[in-house]
């Protein structure tokens, strides 16, 4: 049996839905009989870009498609898995070669981003002077990663996530063919969860399709989703505003008690504030993404109880210092250097100033903190070379005494990043912090410890344990 997504998923341009912006115009150059040698789909997961790309391809050679078909005069090419100059260069021999069947031999190539630098500058040859019989499709979702070289020798076409009035029209006109009852507050909650990408709500529509014989209601979304309930949201924010923690964990725990995740319930938290902002909300924003394993839920209850963090630490000064102090510095530490603080407790005298002061290792501040920038870290790496940002992103980190310690999931990515020109990228981006690869298994370990974290556990009176979900409560 067909899954929903592949069953109505458009086999001609006249029957995509939701992208006129991208459709009309080129149904307009293929009926003027004008085929351009390289288009660009831009664009979210999820909203069409490859379904467009392998109608188009059929539809300028005049082919009939079918989900199943084959041509030998299309190819598709994953840019994620087929990455290198070496890749590239193979296709480039291939192209001269003429097509078979078709009036064009078409290339699309997927996650097209993921490129090296070296296999886009030999792309780009090919496109400066591309044969007669040969069209590029391009899509990715990442426009800004794909050089101006290539973005200005192709046709751009940007795709957009669905409207949800859009989307729930879509998906009653599925239900009614497809003989599934659900209620429209039903299938409000599937478009807000399904964001607006096509293949997600039917992916979600067909998941929930068998949970009733008769009619599939809001509570029965909400419950088979794992999702939180609305007003137990709007009842998490008011605690988080008045600061009131053992009402905050509560509710919190509840939430968590009914199967909702902390990664969902961070989702929804977001969704409401954009929404509808708040200024004493906004901080939220730039903290929640951060909500993932591993201590998802010990995150998530850190972030909602900043203003406690806030209390906390209100009466303490923060000064930065080098391993040995001397006395009080204004300016952040450099990228690399080791940081420490001084947390000054007591009371201020105008003459002497603080009267006691107590030297720690890591700095006591609202939120989150670590001496290690390691979101910054990931940011850097990634600008500097998206394959040892895909392999880093599979690691746990301990920051110690100035070392990074890195604990790859698996052996292979272990392989990967001790290669000399990976780790020398590892070290750039750190800022010549002392950079070593561990066992996962080294009984030793004790990823990411963070002070702040381990207090407000200690307030909840629980304990937070690194299995990426269990309840700190």
């Amino acid at each position: 049996m067909k899954s929903l997504y592949r069953k109505y998923r458009p086999l001609r341009l006249e029957e995509v839905v939701g992208q006129p912006q991208v459709t009309e115009p080129l149904i307009k150059s293929l009926e003027a009989g004008k085929v351009g040698h390289a288009y660009l789909f831009v664009g979210p997961r999820g909203c069409g870009k490859t379904s467009v790309a392998r109608i188009l391809a059929h539809e300028i050679n005049g082919f009939e498609y079918k989900l199943e078909d084959e041509y030998v005069d299309i190819i598709e090419i994953d840019g994620a898995s087929n990455r290198g100059i070496e890749n590239i260069r193979e296709l480039r021999e291939k192209v001269a070669i003429a097509p078979t069947v078709g009036k064009y031999k078409v290339y699309i190539i997927d996650e097209v981003h993921m490129l090296t630098k070296e296999a886009f500058n030999a792309l780009l040859k090919t496109l400066e002077e591309p044969p007669a019989h040969v069209v590029f499709i391009m899509a990715t979702t990442d426009a800004h990663k794909v050089p101006v070289t290539i973005t200005s020798r192709a046709q751009t076409y940007t795709f957009k996530l669905a409207e949800p009035t859009m989307m729930l029209e879509h998906l009653k006109g599925i239900t009614k063919k497809e003989g599934i009852k659900i209620d429209d507050e039903a299938l409000k909650v599937l478009v807000k969860r399904g964001g607006g990408s096509f293949r997600d709500s039917l992916s979600l529509l067909d998941q929930l399709s068998s949970l009733s014989s008769d009619m599939i209601t809001k509570e029965m979304v909400i419950k088979a989703m794992g999702l939180p309930d609305d007003e137990k949201i709007d009842a998490l924010l008011a605690e988080y505003i008045s600061g009131d923690v053992n009402k905050l964990s509560l509710l919190l725990k509840e939430l968590l008690s009914t199967g909702a995740k902390a990664e969902t319930i961070a989702e929804e938290i977001i969704a409401r504030i954009i929404e509808a902002p708040k200024a004493e909300l906004l901080p939220l924003l730039a903290k929640l993404p951060d909500v993932k394993a591993p201590y998802a839920e010990a995150k998530l209850l850190t972030i909602l109880c900043l203003k406690v963090t806030e209390s906390i630490s209100s009466g303490a000064r923060l000064e930065f210092s080098s391993t040995s102090y001397a006395g009080p510095r204004t300016e952040p530490p450099r990228r690399g250097e080791p940081v420490r603080a001084v947390r000054n407790i007591g009371v201020e005298n105008s003459n002497q100033g603080f009267m006691h002061q107590k030297e720690i290792d890591s700095v006591v501040a609202p939120g989150p903190v670590s001496a290690f920038d390691w979101q910054g870290f990931l940011e850097k790496v990634q600008e500097m070379n998206d394959a040892v940002y895909l392999q880093l992103m599979k690691c746990d980190y301990e920051f110690k005494n100035g070392e990074l310690r890195l604990y790859p999931q698996r052996k292979i990515v272990q392989n990967i990043l001790s290669k000399d020109n990976n780790k020398r990228i590892l070290v750039d981006a750190a800022g010549g912090v002392k950079i070593t690869l561990c066992d996962k298994n080294d009984p030793s370990r004790k990823v990411a410890e963070d002070e702040t974290l381990q207090k407000i556990s200690a307030i909840m009176g629980g304990e937070v344990r690194n299995d990426g979900g269990t309840s700190p409560f």
